[in-house]
């Protein structure tokens, strides 16, 4: 191929609600949603590449928790989930602190329910992307690692990954990626993920842009901007979840530096490897919306070279500058301090009449890419496992060691008759 390349990239920013995903048809139906919402963006001449958002599939954990849902605050439901699958999550625990693994009881519950939510999550995803003849960019969920063994996929230790998996439009599977770069929340002491290896992350060469992943966080880092660019890479995916009002100020930032309005400091990812020319392109899909008492906000963008935008324009609390191909305003336009209020009346808990009623929305933009020359990287074992299953060819195995409660009874019995003899 000599010639360039043009294609559609269409950023998809939903919005969530917990009961979206306390049953199989609940969270299909929310997928599809995204996808009837994509669908007027689409091409009908040339490739299209959907990108969706980061953790997508992580509320999954709630998937037959209505008690669970109904609570106001992550810490209640956790606690809910927990008692519900303690027979999935006990021996998972066990088997951890025998091995001198490090599991919090949060990643157990995640790791329980992988088999079931995973299947589920990557079947929508495949499925979608061949009804819809996209490529498709799935977001992300908490996904362990598995190795084929036999007919049967068996996870591999206990690492829980923020990954996210690439589709072609017949469904097949092209890669994975695990995000590096973890925040405070993903962390030990919130949902307790695994960091991604940086030398594993690979660039995919695809009819549709020579694609990197770059997670949230990892977009702002330059070891992972790095690593990407040093392979080639044309159009970096940022799939997000921004987890704070987005009118508010910076979460994360450098010890012993002033926090900036978040929107300014969100230009140091997507938008900044493009001006800076590091990257051709960079889809930013941001999900919005309040789950139990946590905040999501933000505005999804597609940004390009300076000379292929139409108009100056940029996010919230921010001037108007080029470079952003396609930009989903927020849910309203005013001087600074009337933003600001805004978004404490639209996060979680507010109380106010407008909590929860963010902007949902769909943008994209026609890209022009250089003919595509990039070898396409080995698959790993994972991407292979993952592979024989969407092609019915392997099976996920249900969680193991179903017997937790016989196990906490005998347990209970054993200590109490130890009791007794002191």
């Amino acid at each position: 191929m000599t010639t360039p390349r043009h294609i559609r990239a269409v950023a998809v920013q939903p919005k969530w609600h917990a009961h979206d995903f306390l049953s199989k048809a609940a969270f299909e139906r929310w997928m599809r949603a995204q996808f009837d919402a994509a669908r007027s963006h689409l091409s009908e001449t040339q490739p299209n590449l959907v990108v969706l958002t980061e953790l997508n599939g992580l509320p999954l954990v709630l998937r037959g928790g209505a008690l669970a849902a109904a609570t106001s605050k992550f810490e209640w439901a956790a606690a809910l989930l927990l008692t519900q699958h303690l027979p999935e999550v006990l021996p998972i625990l066990i088997r951890a602190a025998w091995s001198g693994e490090r599991v919090s009881p949060i990643r157990a519950l995640q790791l329980a329910r992988s088999g079931e939510n995973v299947s589920l999550y990557l079947t929508t995803c495949r499925d979608l992307a061949r009804e819809y003849g996209v490529y498709l960019v799935s977001g992300s969920m908490p996904i362990p690692h598995y190795r084929l063994h036999g007919d049967q996929l068996r996870r591999e230790g206990s690492a829980l990954y923020n990954q996210t998996a690439i589709f072609a439009p017949d469904g097949e599977l092209i890669g994975t990626a695990n995000k590096v770069h973890l925040t405070p929340d993903e962390e030990q002491g919130g949902v307790d993920l695994s960091p991604g290896d940086l030398a594993e992350l690979r660039v995919f060469p695809t009819p549709v842009g020579d694609l990197g992943v770059a997670i949230s966080l990892d977009a702002f880092r330059a070891d992972v901007i790095g690593t990407l660019t040093a392979q080639g890479c044309t159009v970096l995916l940022q799939p997000d979840a921004n987890g704070s009002p987005w009118t508010g100020m910076e979460g994360i930032y450098p010890a012993g530096t002033t926090p900036r309005d978040q929107p300014l400091a969100w230009l140091e990812s997507s938008w900044q490897v493009t001006n800076q020319g590091r990257v051709r392109y960079a889809v930013n899909p941001m999900v919005v919306g309040n789950l139990l008492d946590l905040t999501f906000d933000g505005q999804s963008s597609v940004t390009g070279p300076e000379e292929e935008s139409l108009s100056p324009r940029s996010y919230a609390l921010t001037p108007p500058r080029s470079g952003f191909l396609a930009l989903l305003p927020w849910v309203e336009t005013g001087p600074p301090k009337q933003l600001r209020e805004v978004g404490r009346q639209l996060a979680a808990h507010s109380g106010h009449p407008r909590e929860n009623a963010y902007l949902s929305g769909v943008v994209h933009a026609d890209l022009t890419l250089p003919p595509q020359t990039l070898p396409a990287p080995p698959s790993t074992p994972h991407e292979r496992a993952l592979r024989a299953f969407l092609d019915g060819q392997a099976q996920l195995r249900p969680s193991p060691l179903r017997w937790g409660w016989a196990l906490a009874a005998a347990l209970g019995l054993g200590i109490g008759a130890l009791l007794r003899r002191r």
